[in-house]
């Protein structure tokens, strides 16, 4: 399938050029392409504004082809000084908002980008990763704070409203998109022009049916592939408006975002949603407008997916995707959501599951996941090893493990490397999480492998309870117990730890590594007692 705006393969093609060009040649030049804190924005004030930042960045010293960082919050200089990188035929790599110096001073010396953009809040925390990585290049800031370096807003400011359009083709470098570094040092995915386009065709299009009279908000960031695709190429491709919000997406903002803007789909992650359903100020059914939701980043639990459509009337459509392959390709669909379930492939894509010789296992088989299409990266930047064992011809691996069901839905078991055998048989620390997650009393559940006294392996759960709820060792057997009765015996948590929260990445995944680290200590600690 050839994405709208293509001219053919191997032809001129630009993805900002796309992206802005197709809605100013069909009469959205007047309709609001985004809003945030400050004020919204026209598909044609946009338009200058990508403009006026590629001249800008180009009068900077930064060349077609050089590579720039892109550390800002969620506001209307994040597009425009992506799609303006792009547009330029400047490398935009958008990073984690949330990572410390260290984080960034490894990207910089990975990627060495000529030049780099920063919102003044996080300047601090750049100012001493430059320092750590000895980096040396263009520093411009966005928002008013004094500082010495250049504005991003008075660089525009004094820059041509009207732009060239780099020569670029559609296999082209068109950015780069670092991993969360949860199993390893952050990994840059080399992305090409045309894939904004392919995701916004094959799943905004294809799967939600995002148009232009849709208002999409997304909790998930702009610097996250699933937020780049929700808050930028789906609405921008289909002409609708896009609402950023530059702070976390905490319950309560996100609840005032819902009742006042009024989106009709908004994108989150299963701890977001969890999170919403306990919420005090959460809207009532009359004041949303909402026709549509979805989740990724983890496999949503059946019993957040239920209390949400309970209580919203509004389906979640959950499914899968990574940086690797840019956005989600296995999803339910909506009107036929399946809640456990991730769903099947979106058209455009192919997967299947193979064992640990790389033979497609029999049906209903728990393997690997290894998923081929048109969004994939080409490789990772500057890690040869790593990509050789990623990329497989036209198959990615993706470091997942499903099963197929008997209708057909692909079914998340977790992570390849965070599978627990415990008595010769592999269990799924999303089952046993699952499972915890339904019972009445608990908000959150994180399963983890720890060490009995004779050293074997065994689950331990680490569960945030709901409001109001005693914690203690009456509701921790209450709870072995639930487990027991839905699941086999042998993949009950045989300890329960509660915990006032889990520790999450700034995606919203359930950092389980530094779960991990803590039962193996708790683990050594009582082996010494």
């Amino acid at each position: 399938m050839t994405p709208a705006g293509f001219r053919s393969e191997g032809a001129c093609y630009n993805a900002a050029e796309d992206l802005i060009e197709r809605n100013l040649k069909t009469g959205r030049e007047k309709k609001i392409a985004y809003i945030d804190e400050a004020g919204s924005y026209s598909y044609s004030e946009l338009a200058e504004r990508v403009d006026r930042c590629a001249n800008a960045l180009l009068r900077e010293g930064i060349r077609p082809g050089d590579r720039i960082i892109v550390c800002l919050l969620d506001t209307i200089d994040f597009p425009a000084c992506f799609l303006g990188a792009i547009k330029a035929g400047i490398v935009p790599i958008p990073i984690n908002t949330l990572f410390q110096a260290a984080d960034y001073a490894y990207i910089l010396r990975d990627s060495e980008p000529k030049g780099l953009v920063v919102s003044d809040n996080l300047l601090p925390r750049i100012v001493d990763a430059i320092k750590i990585s000895e980096w040396r290049g263009r520093i411009i800031v966005s928002g008013r704070k004094p500082s010495e370096y250049p504005v991003l807003s008075d660089l525009m400011a004094t820059a041509s409203g009207a732009a060239q359009t780099a020569s670029t083709s559609a296999d082209d470098t068109c950015f780069l998109l670092y991993s969360s570094g949860s199993t390893g040092e952050p990994k840059g995915a080399v992305h090409r022009q045309s894939s904004l386009a392919r995701t916004a065709e094959l799943f905004g299009r294809g799967v939600l049916g995002v148009e232009e009279n849709d208002v999409v908000y997304s909790g998930a960031k702009l610097f996250f592939a699933y937020g780049l695709g929700n808050a930028l190429s789906f609405p921008l491709a289909a002409g609708a408006t896009a609402i950023l919000h530059s702070g976390r997406a905490h319950p309560k903002a996100v609840c005032e975002i819902l009742r006042k803007n009024k989106p009709t789909i908004f994108c989150g992650v299963p701890t977001l949603f969890s999170s919403l359903l306990v919420c005090e100020e959460f809207p009532v059914r009359e004041e949303l407008n909402l026709r549509i939701c979805t989740s990724a980043g983890e496999a949503l639990p059946r019993e957040i997916g239920r209390s949400w459509t309970a209580r919203t009337g509004v389906e979640i459509v959950d499914g899968i995707g990574s940086t690797e392959m840019l956005h989600i390709f296995i999803s339910n669909r909506p009107g036929s959501c399946c809640y456990g379930t991730t769903g099947k492939p979106v058209p455009g894509y192919k997967v299947r599951i193979v064992d640990e010789s790389g033979r497609d296992v029999e049906a209903g088989e728990m393997g690997d996941l290894h998923v081929s299409g048109p969004s994939a990266a080409a490789c990772y930047w500057n890690k040869p090893e790593k990509t050789k064992n990623t990329f497989l011809g036209e198959w990615v691996k993706t470091g997942d493990r499903f099963r197929q069901d008997t209708n057909g839905d692909y079914v998340y078991c977790g992570r390849s490397d965070e599978m627990l055998k415990v008595s010769g048989l592999w269990v799924s620390p999303m089952e046993v999480e699952s499972a915890l997650i339904s019972h009445e009393a608990v908000l959150e559940a994180a399963v983890v492998g720890a060490l009995d006294e004779n050293e074997l392996v065994k689950p331990k759960a680490f569960v945030v309870v709901k409001p109001g709820v005693t914690q203690g060792s009456e509701l921790a057997g209450e709870l072995k117990d639930f487990v027991k009765n839905r699941l086999a015996p042998y993949k009950y948590p045989r300890w329960i730890e509660f915990v006032e929260e889990l520790p999450k990445t700034a995606t919203g995944k359930i950092r389980r590594n530094v779960l991990r680290a803590s039962a193996e200590e708790k683990s050594r600690s009582s082996r010494r007692a």
